[in-house]
């Protein structure tokens, strides 16, 4: 009967399946990245190769890990040996291969846990504020005054060399770092309307960050995990070439710029030049594909496809609230 009074009210809330739109999203997301964003586009396919060399090492390596060719040693590049050996006659380009796998478990694993770490932080810190808020801040601000490859250095010396160490080390560091990014981010969206109305009807703090804040900052937690990535990847690349990095029987693009590439760097330059090449290719990629992410998740910056979205339920109680206000009098 109310929707009979105004015909208009069925052209200002068109009845579209919510589900179609919600899929769309995504799909216009990567639709403007393919299209607007060729940087961007190419950072993507970076992490993707970076992810598909990382699974598929074993088969992709043209050696075996570590499979020793003395007769060949500093063998410069020819069709065996695409990209030459070192000293004890290894191939170049299989230990890059192999290292690309350690460089994405760290830099995967390191990342999550980094955003855990960060976004506990920066929620908590952002949402309570007050006395709490100024402890951590205080504690964030002492941190980040010590300069982190020092700090790294410090703490890998105290522990040990290792996969697992590194990992636990970088995720933490970087995560404590990051933490600001995503309070600034809660603190934009704590001062919204639907936060204070959820505090008014009694909501309780767990539930409002993880139904209010959570969902709305996902796509900062997003932007930041990508820079944070790269990060990661080129601070264990360092801290690998200082030696307090993975264990030396580990591949690691670090470890073949610190031992054979500085040592042997004049008379085979390769054993610098590939390493440090995939390196800079594969941070460089993944900065793009962060920026490109920024641009289009932003709803702040020109031809942002945004970061807020209603659920099913929110889209349906709109649709009804705009056809009855329509239909009234």
């Amino acid at each position: 009967m109310i929707e009979n009074m105004n015909p208009k009210a069925e052209a200002i809330a068109p009845n579209e399946p919510v589900g179609e739109k919600r899929q769309s999203y995504w799909h216009d997301l990567f639709t403007r990245l393919l299209r607007e964003k060729p940087l961007g586009t190419f950072g993507l396919f970076v992490v993707i190769l970076l992810f598909l060399t990382g699974i598929f090492a074993n088969f992709i390596a043209p050696f075996r890990l570590n499979a020793v060719h003395l007769a060949d040693r500093l063998s410069p590049p020819s069709l065996k040996y695409l990209l030459g050996t070192d000293q004890l006659g290894t191939d170049v380009l299989s230990q890059i291969i192999y290292g690309a796998r350690i460089s994405m478990i760290i830099g995967v694993v390191g990342t999550l846990l980094s955003k855990l770490i960060s976004t506990t932080i920066g929620v908590t810190s952002g949402f309570f504020g007050g006395k709490f808020d100024m402890i951590v801040q205080r504690f964030v601000d002492a941190f980040m005054a010590v300069p982190q490859l020092l700090v790294l250095m410090i703490i890998m010396s105290l522990i040990g060399n290792g996969l697992f160490q590194i990992i636990v080390v970088l995720g933490i560091t970087t995560g404590i770092s990051s933490s600001r990014v995503i309070r600034s981010a809660v603190i934009a969206i704590k001062s919204n309307t639907y936060v204070q109305a959820a505090d008014a009807i009694g909501c309780g703090s767990i539930r409002a960050m993880i139904r209010h804040i959570l969902p709305n900052i996902m796509a900062t937690i997003i932007i930041d995990a990508t820079i944070i990535m790269g990060v990661i990847i080129l601070q264990e690349a360092s801290l690998s070439f200082l030696g307090y990095g993975v264990p030396p029987d580990v591949p690691s693009w670090g470890s073949m710029l610190s031992l054979e590439g500085e040592k042997y760097m004049q008379q085979a330059p390769a054993l610098a030049l590939w390493p440090g090449f995939a390196l800079s290719i594969v941070v460089y990629g993944i900065n793009m594909f962060g920026d490109a992410l920024r641009d289009l998740l932003d709803p702040r910056l020109r031809g942002g496809i945004g970061q807020y979205a209603l659920n099913d339920k929110k889209l349906k109680k709109l649709k009804e609230s705009i056809k009855i206000h329509q239909s009234a009098p």
